[in-house]
């Protein structure tokens, strides 16, 4: 009987983890935003200026991020501090070079591991721009998907949008 007990009480729990695993996962995967077609265009109005803003407010609409964004797949929230924006200024823009792998949403990358100050994905490794370091807090690591886009107005940056939480952020190539 008391085996009999045991068997039972093993065939339960095995059964009972895929229930585990698939609440886990659907917690851990909502349905995604879609990638943008493309990347913002150059800033053409007056810059923002960070400077002056300390607690700047990105969210513009019920249920939006606190953290730069895209609205409607086209309008990039936050982007709007133009080419002498020094938090995104590099002395040596690209010097590990430009990023091979393809712009936009056909071209979405699995972060493999790291954290904001270095992760990679496909043998290619990136930097979050300091200045940016707190927008990413949310992101996943191990799983996120981003998508990557050349920015227009910051030489040697490009940005990354996060599938899952319909963010960006600058990053910069650090080669493979």
């Amino acid at each position: 009987m008391k085996t009999l007990r045991l068997a039972l009480a093993a065939a339960v729990m095995v059964l009972a983890v895929p229930v585990f695993a698939q609440q886990h996962d659907k917690d851990k995967h909502q349905p995604s935003p879609k990638p943008p077609a493309h990347g913002p265009k150059t800033y053409q109005g007056t810059p923002h200026q960070p400077d002056q803003d300390h607690n700047r407010k990105f969210s513009d609409g019920p249920g939006h991020p606190e953290a730069p964004h895209v609205d409607n797949r086209k309008d990039w929230v936050g982007h709007d501090t133009g080419r002498d924006d020094r938090n995104y200024h590099v002395d040596h823009a690209w010097e590990h070079g430009h990023f091979p792998g393809g712009f936009g949403p056909r071209h979405a990358w699995r972060i493999e591991g790291g954290g904001p100050g270095r992760f990679w994905f496909h043998g290619w490794n990136w930097s979050i721009a300091p200045y940016d370091a707190a927008y990413c807090n949310g992101w996943l690591w191990d799983s996120d998907n981003i998508v990557i886009y050349e920015d227009p107005d910051h030489d040697g940056w490009y940005l990354a949008y996060n599938t899952r939480l319909g963010t960006y952020v600058h990053v910069m190539y650090l080669g493979s």
